[in-house]
């Protein structure tokens, strides 16, 4: 099966983002699953849904920044939007083996 353009984009965004790590647990964003969706727009403005492991999240900022950057820095996508959700609410079942 051949991925589209948008599609590939995401799976690129996704595999370059195991390298933030959570301050606190030590694991990437995607590997705890804290990132929800990423959305590709044919311009390669990239919109990310994640979460944190809580409300309040002292580290939330640090995330959300280092998500951002992270993708910019790659060169994937033109801009990037990081919007937080707490729907689902995050639990350790999100977590990758």
């Amino acid at each position: 099966m051949t991925l589209s353009p948008s599609a590939d984009v995401a799976v690129r965004i996704r595999q370059q983002l195991q390298i933030v790590l959570d301050p606190e647990i030590g694991r990437s964003v995607v590997d705890i699953g804290l990132i929800y969706a990423i959305d590709v727009r044919p311009d390669n403005a990239v919109t990310i849904d994640m979460t944190t492991t809580t409300r309040g999240c002292p580290a939330t900022g640090f995330l959300v920044d280092a998500v951002r950057e992270c993708v910019l820095d790659s060169g994937l996508a033109s801009s990037v939007d990081v919007r937080l959700t707490y729907d689902p609410p995050w639990t350790p079942d999100m977590m990758a083996d």
